[in-house]
């Protein structure tokens, strides 16, 4: 067994008191430094206090201890063991140091997993979550932590992929539009915070469709035709953190008929990929949780981004005719960790571009 200790620290222009304040908001509903949209939120039970449960993605843990303004333990539950902790140390006047430090036993799997996988993705998070920290006390968008070629893969492995579920009833314009159909079903994405609620933010669908329609948090796109008409529901539900894609044909003749027979397969296919693409892109494209509604522009924050290369949308990108051909729906039956940090070594990046030397992480039995 091996114990793995990986620290990562950065010194901030800001006074303790402040960047605590920014500490004690974490995993709320307005959390300035959790890097969501574009990694899985960190969330709890309930309000931070000792006992919270939750967790962010796979990882699940509870608060184990905290002093408000200062420090949070997060132990993980079991079968796993080990903690991991934010605090806030001050430096002097108008500085302080943001730290976070992973302790944990591995052995066998855990211990590759750390050292394949887990290692890099952990680093890109924290460091994204001091680049958040650090735009929050100063206004203004910093130069982000660049993701290796190495974490992109990860995070592209590790995306949602959207499940299979019942229409819901919150579909109101959808039910409406078609109260009988041949054909439905639906398919879900988890919303994230930092995500658009405006269903027409989403834009799954392209080109331009005969009917369109907005009400509270659904948007309805369709056609009429002779042989069939079809409609599709996008059902933003932040309170439910789910995003909804519904489909409904009615199917006129044997034209239809045939039609819907000949796309019956690809659809289920085709409206996954549309709405994992769409998940995708506004998980990356959408400002840090620091820069949510401020005056700076994305173009701005994107334009200081260091090195980022351009994220193009996954899978391959189908014409506007087939997709909507293809949306006719099926009854439902049945290593590279960041730069800063350095492998397992800690990361202490000082504001004003001043790097301190490293320090190695313990990995001893």
């Amino acid at each position: 067994m091996s114990t793995v200790r990986n620290v990562h620290a950065r010194a901030l222009p800001a006074p303790a008191d402040r960047v605590g304040a920014l500490l004690d908001r974490i995993s709320a509903a307005d959390d300035p430094l959790f890097p969501s949209p574009a990694w899985a939120p960190l969330l709890l039970d309930r309000p931070l206090a000792v006992g919270s449960a939750g967790g962010h993605g796979p990882v699940r843990h509870s608060v184990a201890e905290y002093e408000p303004g200062r420090r949070i333990r997060f132990a993980f539950d079991p079968p796993g063991n080990g903690f991991h902790e934010l605090s806030v140390e001050p430096l002097g006047p108008g500085r302080c140091l943001l730290r976070h430090v992973l302790e944990q036993d591995m052995r066998g799997t855990e211990r590759l997993a750390w050292r394949c996988a887990v290692r890099a993705v952990h680093g890109t998070v924290v460091e994204e979550l001091f680049d958040n920290a650090e735009s929050a006390v100063t206004g203004t968008p910093v130069r982000r932590t660049r993701r290796s070629r190495y974490v992109r893969l990860l995070q592209r492995l590790a995306r949602d992929r959207p499940a299979a579920i019942d229409v819901p009833e919150g579909a109101a314009l959808l039910h409406a539009a078609l109260p009988v159909a041949d054909h439905q079903d639906a398919f879900a994405v988890e919303w994230r915070p930092g995500m658009p609620t405006d269903p027409r933010g989403w834009k799954v669908l392209p080109g331009d469709l005969s009917v369109t329609e907005y009400a509270g948090g659904e948007g309805l796109y369709g056609e009429d035709g002779a042989h069939l008409s079809y409609r599709v529901s996008i059902l933003v539900d932040a309170r439910a953190r789910r995003v909804t894609m519904s489909s409904k044909v009615r199917l006129h003749d044997r034209w239809g008929r045939l039609h819907r027979a000949l796309v019956r397969r690809a659809h289920p296919v085709a409206a996954r990929l549309l709405l994992r693409r769409a998940h995708r892109r506004l998980a990356l494209a959408e400002p840090g949780a620091a820069m949510r509604g401020t005056s700076v522009t994305r173009c701005r924050s994107a334009s200081l981004t260091r090195g980022a290369p351009r994220r193009r949308g996954d899978g391959p990108k189908l014409k506007a005719p087939l997709q909507r051909a293809l949306l006719a729906p099926r009854r439902r039956g049945d290593g590279g960790a960041p730069r800063p940090v350095g492998g397992a070594r800690t990361s202490h990046r000082l504001s004003g571009g001043m790097g301190a030397p490293t320090e190695r992480v313990l990995l001893g039995t």
